[in-house]
């Protein structure tokens, strides 16, 4: 990792956050450490878990496909993967983005997606905010660190997100599943005078980009040969509380904390990347 007093945030880069609900970090990852990242994705994919213990349940296996793969918790199966999503520089970096005392990971995602260059079959992203699905949370207090592993731009399919998005509240159309993401936007009952524009995050292996929950994002598909793989460390404010009897109770943290209304998303399943 390049020295880590080049990688935070400036004053200016967190109030373009604040404005705009996403960044994109310096290149944090060098080529040895991308290169066992990706070897050690392989093997999860092959069931070599070294750790013991698999991924969350419904992880990717070949029996699915290969359309785009998403593993929950990777962190759970794999040591290397787990050292990212507890990267003490990544919530250092999360921690100044969101003006808090502490980042908590709140779970990750390992994700890859296959190179298409017939452009027969999607593998999209619908256009979605992470918080439509995790509010089990109290309060939006959530970022999410994407890393890419490979080079990214809207040939491979791509993160777009739409800038000043995280202001709008919760929109009517959320599905990270849905492939029609023109239907989509056309669907989209946005706030007046909103603009809806994404950015592409054109992004070389390595870097690392940050989006709050409310950030509305998807994805096009990878119309390269080239698979685009990537791990999305979602991460949590230390002050974030369950809310019960939400549309969220049925997400996978409501039952790793086992508690009851108001308990702070804390312990072993949920640990601290930096305390500032």
């Amino acid at each position: 990792m390049s020295d880590r007093n080049n990688l935070l945030p400036t004053e200016a880069d967190i109030a373009f956050f604040k404005q705009n609900g996403y960044w994109v970090a310096p290149q944090l990852l060098d080529e040895a450490r991308l290169e066992r990242l990706r070897e050690h994705m392989e093997r999860v994919y092959a069931g070599q878990f070294e750790t013991g213990r698999a991924p969350y349940n419904g992880y990717w296996t070949p029996e699915q496909g290969n359309g785009l793969r998403k593993t929950d918790n990777s962190h759970w199966a794999d040591a290397e993967l787990r050292s990212l999503a507890t990267d003490p520089v990544i919530g250092e970096i999360a921690c100044g983005l969101m003006g808090a005392g502490s980042i908590r990971l709140w779970h990750d995602q390992l994700l890859f997606k296959p190179g298409n260059p017939d452009r027969r079959s999607g593998g999209n992203v619908g256009w979605h905010q992470d918080y439509a699905y995790w509010q089990c949370a109290a309060e939006p207090t959530l970022v999410t660190a994407w890393v890419a592993f490979d080079d990214v731009n809207l040939d491979n399919g791509c993160m777009q997100v739409v800038p000043r998005s995280h202001q709008w509240g919760l929109l009517n159309v959320n599905d990270f599943f849905e492939q029609d993401m023109e239907k989509q936007r056309q669907g989209m009952d946005l706030p007046e005078d909103a603009s809806f524009e994404p950015v592409p995050m054109v992004m070389k292996a390595g870097q690392v980009s940050f989006h709050h929950a409310l950030a509305i994002h998807g994805s096009g598909p990878n119309t390269t040969s080239r698979p685009r793989r990537s791990l999305a460390v979602h991460l949590m404010t230390g002050d974030t509380r369950y809310k019960a009897g939400t549309r969220g109770d049925g997400h996978m943290n409501v039952g790793l904390l086992n508690g009851r209304d108001g308990d702070l998303f804390a312990g072993e399943a949920f640990p601290e990347l930096f305390r500032a």
